[in-house]
């Protein structure tokens, strides 16, 4: 395919195929977290265990209300740190579908600072932003090198070089006080100063 195709990828999301994208940090497989069969594959893709919740990108930030039940926290955390390097736990839609999550009540959404994800989000909707890697085991910078830790076939990928930053910040707000479940480029006390004071 050419190179960013975008067409040739929502194409492919819409029959229910996985693709993988570029984001702000990682090589991120994406499917349509409306699609149970396409969610199913990435897991397989990636041998993760099912009760192992995926996260999930969107274009905007008003876009996550489609998806999660947004808060003050959620909203002051969104305004300082989004499109970026975080990712929000908050409680979900019923729209969300429990394989997405793990049959928890709770998702974790971001909005990725990348150009590319961001057209191809805006244009497609909510996909999964896991990392393209088999489960617990180091995720590759580049196009050829994830394909071939994968062992599998994968016709729709925007390739867009070199991918290797630092996990985004995982913060949960579902609750009443915020826990970092992840620590990564943003620091616990930037997002604590932030949902304290904002």
């Amino acid at each position: 395919m050419k190179k960013n195709d975008f067409s040739t990828a929502v194409k492919a999301l819409k029959d229910g195929e996985p693709i993988i994208y570029p984001t702000d940090t990682l090589y991120a497989l994406g499917a349509d977290i409306y699609n149970e069969t396409a969610v199913r594959k990435v897991y397989d893709i990636k041998r993760r265990p099912y009760s192992v919740p995926l996260p999930v990108a969107v274009g905007s930030i008003p876009a996550i209300e489609t998806i999660a039940n947004t808060n003050e926290a959620s909203r002051k955390v969104s305004e300082m740190f989004l499109p970026g390097n975080l990712t929000i736990i908050l409680k979900k839609k019923q729209s969300v579908p429990d394989i997405v999550t793990g049959g928890s009540d709770s998702v974790a959404v971001r909005v990725p600072n990348d150009s590319i994800a961001l057209k191809l989000l805006s244009q497609y909707g909510p996909l999964t932003i896991t990392s393209a890697n088999i489960h617990h085991i180091k995720t590759l910078s580049t196009i050829p090198d994830i394909l071939r830790q994968l062992e599998t076939s994968i016709p729709v990928c925007l390739d867009d070089g070199k991918r290797a930053g630092t996990a985004s910040t995982i913060v949960d707000v579902s609750a009443k006080e915020p826990q970092i479940v992840r620590k990564g480029s943003i620091s616990e006390k930037e997002i604590m100063d932030v949902i304290s004071h904002g």
